[in-house]
């Protein structure tokens, strides 16, 4: 299947008891139309289901919006293969992982729905799956593509993406700059005007926190998703700290008194969770 198509990004409540979190996941079909009931009458159809490591899920449903639809958007459906594998169980096959090989650690669900929906553009700017709940503080710990970026830029070449028309992305030493992404572009909006200072100050620790996020102790064994969790908690508390509680809610979107789980521990067991050579 190649050529532009409509790509549906969806969410539905996270597993986790009073986790303020959505799973994100895209397809090219409505499941508001074709509810499938499984991966199998998907294929069957000919449609296309990216897991973007999660559950199969027939319909969708958020808490801020009742049939889970956060956007649809025409994107170039034969890209979006290359760059992530539809219809592959995340943690089965690892072509349905793109460049969040080890779940958890370069990233989660948002980052990987945001690699298929790099072939999408609205208004000059990548689409994302932004408006999911947990999306910013996901964002600020593991940006919007994930850690990898060294990896994600060689999947986009390999592929033939071009950087989205208009987003005047600069490609150096293999990171994305140029463009604030969708967390700096959040805080700017709430804090540029109103407090310079602090934006500069939250926007230094985001740097140390993506920076010590993505580092891995050699020959060290996978940290558990309670441990990756935990960590995750504490370096939002750090934020959480620095803004307090209303600024917080306004950029973060959720109480920092809440505890947000990113990483769900079935996921972390599964074989394709474990780090592995990238590209």
């Amino acid at each position: 299947m190649t050529g532009s198509s409509t790509l549906f990004a969806w969410a539905t409540p996270a597993f986790f008891d009073g986790s303020p979190v959505d799973h994100t996941w895209v397809t090219n079909y409505d499941n508001r139309i074709d509810p499938h009931r499984n991966i199998q009458e998907v294929v069957r159809s000919g449609a296309l289901y990216w897991f973007c490591w999660g559950d199969f899920h027939s319909r969708s449903g958020a808490a801020h919006s009742a049939d889970g639809l956060l956007r649809s958007t025409p994107g170039d459906v034969g890209l979006a293969q290359c760059l992530v594998k539809p219809n592959a169980d995340s943690s089965i096959d690892p072509g349905g992982c793109g460049v969040i090989f080890d779940y958890g650690f370069d990233g989660v669900c948002h980052q990987l729905a945001n690699q298929v929906l790099y072939v999408a553009v609205t208004s000059g700017q990548p689409v994302t799956v932004e408006g999911a709940r947990g999306y910013t503080a996901s964002v600020f710990l593991y940006g919007q593509y994930g850690h990898q970026q060294s990896a994600w830029l060689h999947r986009i070449a390999s592929c033939g993406a071009p950087p989205p028309a208009g987003a005047r992305l600069l490609w150096e030493r293999g990171a994305m700059v140029g463009r604030p992404d969708d967390f700096e572009t959040r805080a700017r909006a709430v804090l540029g005007e109103r407090e310079p200072d602090v934006l500069n100050r939250l926007l230094a620790l985001r740097g140390e926190v993506r920076q010590f996020t993505a580092q891995r102790s050699p020959g060290a064994m996978p940290p558990s998703a309670e441990t990756l969790n935990a960590r995750n908690q504490n370096l939002l508390d750090q934020a959480a700290a620095l803004l307090g509680p209303d600024r917080f809610m306004e950029i973060f979107g959720y109480d920092p008194a809440e505890k947000l789980n990113l990483v769900d521990p079935r996921l972390r067991q599964s074989p394709r969770s474990r780090p592995r050579a990238v590209q």
